[in-house]
């Protein structure tokens, strides 16, 4: 049988399959290979993005524990500069009465001065302050101990404060520069006991176990000087401010003077 070509004979075709059209590939959806780069890029970008996450919270708590390490050098700073440079250059004669010490005492490694509390704070007045390097379990740590200066009446216990200054040190120094006995130019020196007058500069060095750098802390006392005759600490600037006084009461003298003659 001839096909008319000007009319072809139709076609048989299956009443499931679609017939195909421009957008017969659209419709049919993605191919395996598609789906596979998609999942692909989808799971790179997760990845990307957890890292990119990751490393913000790592910053963060780096930052963190930086301003915390700041902070706790300018506590410690802060404690030295307000008590240790205000440092009175008094005699301890009530704890051995017999002798009277010096109550500025320091060595390499401990430190005992007396200092004021303002009115303002708990424990008020003059207060004995001790500084030592102590061990406790595998890792030294400083501690501050405070006693009231002054005796309790009798029968009283003396109330003492210990506080940690510092923890995880590995190494720990008190340097003292001032005039040696028998010598007129200053010096650092490792040790200041048995002295009548308090170091001009007190230097304190700290390291510790992690490995963070703390600068050297030097203190400059207020009243740190050389004894005067009657065996009282003097301090250079009294002394400059006592001969301003001098001065300005010779001036007022004359001026009284020549309101008399006028």
């Amino acid at each position: 049988m001839r096909e008319n070509k000007k009319f072809p004979a139709p076609r048989f075709r299956h009443p499931f399959v679609m017939p195909w059209t421009p957008n017969a590939r659209l419709a049919a959806g993605f191919t395996l290979i598609e789906v596979l780069i998609v999942m692909t890029l989808l799971s790179v970008m997760v990845v990307l993005l957890f890292a990119s996450m990751k490393i913000c919270a790592d910053s963060w708590e780096k930052g963190e524990s930086k301003i915390g390490d700041v902070n706790e050098v300018a506590v410690v700073y802060n404690f030295f500069q307000r008590r240790l440079s205000s440092a009175k250059p008094l005699w301890d004669d009530f704890t051995r009465p017999e002798e009277g010490v010096f109550s500025f005492q320091g060595d390499l490694n401990s430190l005992q001065f007396v200092a004021e509390f303002p009115a303002s704070a708990d424990r008020a007045g003059l207060q004995l302050f001790s500084l030592q390097l102590q061990r406790e379990g595998e890792q030294q740590l400083i501690e501050v101990t405070t006693t009231p200066f002054f005796p309790m009446a009798e029968g009283e216990a003396a109330p003492s404060e210990k506080v940690t200054l510092i923890k995880r040190v590995s190494d720990f120094s008190i340097a003292y520069f001032g005039v040696e006995d028998g010598t007129t130019e200053g010096s650092w020196q490792a040790l200041w006991r048995d002295r009548e007058s308090l170091p001009q500069l007190v230097k304190i060095t700290v390291a510790l176990d992690n490995g963070i750098f703390w600068p050297d802390m030097i203190i400059p006392l207020k009243n740190g000087g050389m004894p005067d005759d009657a065996g009282f600490v003097q301090d250079a600037d009294e002394d400059i401010d006592e001969d301003d006084e001098a001065e300005v009461d010779e001036n007022l003298d004359e001026e009284a003077v020549n309101e008399d003659f006028e």
